[in-house]
């Protein structure tokens, strides 16, 4: 198994980040949680327009983070944070 970067998403939050291989028998993940693979799994960030004019949402994948809000429905991770000025 390959040790990577996974999301821990309890309750549609990601709670953590952790560096495991995906073997439960070495660790075992918070119970009811949702484990996904940080380096594939897609996020929307805020990203500045070109030229720069505007924050806006961009989809970009393995950019997910503590605190970012899990959509079971799209399988999209999307910042906490607020709009930038």
């Amino acid at each position: 198994m390959t040790t990577q970067n996974y999301l821990i998403i309890e309750n549609n939050v990601v709670t953590n980040v952790v560096i495991w291989d995906g073997n439960t028998v070495d660790w075992q993940p918070p119970a009811d949680s949702i484990q996904l693979i940080q380096a594939t799994t897609p996020a929307m960030i805020w990203e500045m327009t070109s030229p720069s004019t505007a924050y806006v949402l961009v989809e970009k994948v393995g950019f997910g983070g503590i605190g970012f809000i899990y959509d079971p429905t799209t399988g999209i991770v999307t910042t906490n944070q607020p709009k930038p000025a």
